[in-house]
């Protein structure tokens, strides 16, 4: 499946979801309404679609429940990897979310409703929660169930690189294809760890060593890679998760190497070959879309509650010193991605005119407002136009620029992990630590970024965001 038919069939895929999710919406809601009138108001069952396209509850419900569920799946990533779905994930998934989604309808709608006794509100939340599971799930099972077929053919599939070409490569590549289920797995080749394995070349294409790997994920758009490493290769299994951590791709190895492995793992199998599934999501799907939600939200209600301010402090750097009111330079975002971020002028023009250099509390090039702007971090207001377009979030590492993320790789190259989530307005780092004058401050500072991202909740930004605002009113910023 080609990249431009790829992200089609994703798009395709989603569409089915939801329409499908609508109509088990539809269905719970329409058989809620009908049990109450036939059961409590003692209605006639051919009277009921009559009486309901009369009242005006029933027809807002029709309109609004099912923009409710959709809303409640995409929180809590139901429309995420919808080609990595499978039937056991349909039946726990789609259980959460109608129970979660059944208590908010339970205490916003039904509750308001007079019924005749308490057993009413009892008998009305289990007939919606059960209708809309087996209808919503029965329905995704008719996706889902055709999709893992597809899989398992080879129909569908994921650009696969294989890391390794020993013994244990071909091993699992053989039992893959005996087996007769591909899983998704569409290999576009293998790279050799140590120079020498090249069993799998029989198989599937040589692509190179190691090193080459970076270069073949954006050729052949790899979504997917599985390390082969025998034991006496061990020492280039860090080497090999340095180089993926740039890419957005999922990562499997054989089991034996799992205790060299930090962070949450996933266990999966294929026929009897089992293999750990790096996890790649830092937080739950739910906290993921909630944090989103947050930055956005937040973010507009900034813009328009200081938009005094700015205007207060775009006076001020207009009539500090000669030049622009604003800065932009070039930073690297999540992936890799760079991007230019906006900042209040804090520098005298030309403060770089001999290359990138980082700033000091003494440093002469910052104006007197610049100092200020510092110490309250006024000057990185303007990022919150970065949030709201997605280039950044409210917490998260600070966003570096190239040149120094070069300089930092060589003693900590473990950098590359912060760039596996939007950078931040405000960080860990930035709370602890503050600006960095030199490398091996940055290198400092990166420690707090990395114990971030080891424990990224909803509960840890909501703690920087009110340490952040604490330096803020204390004007007490590094």
């Amino acid at each position: 499946m080609g990249e431009v038919a790829m992200k089609m069939n994703v798009r395709k895929q989603i569409f089915k979801y939801i329409l499908l999710d609508v109509v088990g919406a539809w269905i719970s809601w329409i058989v809620l309404y009908t049990f109450r009138k036939v059961y409590w108001e003692h209605s006639l069952p051919q009277d009921v679609w009559n009486v309901g396209l009369e009242d005006p509850n029933f027809v807002y419900g029709l309109i609004a429940i099912p923009i409710f569920w959709v809303i409640v799946y995409f929180l809590l990533g139901h429309y995420k990897d919808v080609f990595r779905r499978h039937r056991l994930k349909e039946f726990t998934d789609v259980f959460i979310a109608t129970f979660l989604g059944t208590l908010v309808l339970f205490f916003f709608i039904l509750l308001d409703d007079v019924l005749p006794d308490y057993r009413a509100y009892y008998s009305s939340f289990s007939i919606l929660f059960i209708c809309h599971y087996v209808g919503t799930l029965t329905l995704r099972l008719l996706v889902t169930s055709r999709t893992v077929k597809r899989m398992k053919n080879g129909e569908w599939g994921f650009p696969t690189l294989m890391v390794g070409g020993n013994a244990k490569a071909l091993s699992l590549f053989e039992e893959i294809h005996a087996s007769n289920n591909l899983s998704g797995y569409r290999f576009v080749g293998f790279v050799r760890i140590n120079g020498k394995d090249n069993l799998l070349e029989e198989h599937i294409p040589l692509l190179g060593q190691i090193d080459a790997i970076p270069g073949l994920i954006q050729k052949h758009k790899v979504r997917e890679v599985i390390i082969a490493v025998e034991s006496s290769d061990h020492k280039h299994l860090q080497e090999v998760l340095n180089q993926l951590l740039d890419f957005d791709v999922d990562i499997s190895i054989i089991p034996d190497t799992f205790d060299l492995l930090s962070g949450g793992v996933k266990m999966t199998g294929i026929y009897g070959v089992p293999l750990v599934r790096i996890r790649r999501e830092l937080m739950p799907a739910w906290q993921m879309s909630v944090k989103r939600l947050m930055d956005v939200v937040l973010s507009l209600l900034a813009i328009v509650i200081l938009s005094p301010i700015y205007i207060a402090i775009a006076v001020a750097v207009r009539f500090s010193s000669e030049g622009p009111i604003f800065y932009t330079q070039e930073r690297i975002g999540i992936h890799g991605k760079p991007f230019h971020i906006l900042k209040f002028r804090t520098m005298f023009v030309n403060s770089e005119i001999n290359g990138p250099q980082l700033s000091s509390n003494e440093d002469m090039r910052i104006t007197r407002v610049g100092k200020f702007l510092r110490k309250t971090r006024l000057d990185e207001i303007p990022q919150f136009f970065h949030v709201v377009v997605g280039e950044m979030s409210l917490v998260g590492p600070r966003p570096e620029r190239a040149f120094y993320i070069e300089q930092i790789k060589i003693q900590a190259p473990h950098v590359k992990k912060l760039l596996r989530v939007r950078p931040g307005i405000t960080s860990w780092g930035q709370v602890k630590y503050g600006y960095a004058e030199d490398v091996g401050q940055m290198i400092q500072r990166l420690k707090y970024d990395i114990l971030y991202l080891e424990n990224m909740s909803l509960a840890m930004d909501i703690k920087i965001l009110f340490y952040t605002i604490v330096t803020v009113l204390r004007g007490s910023g590094k």
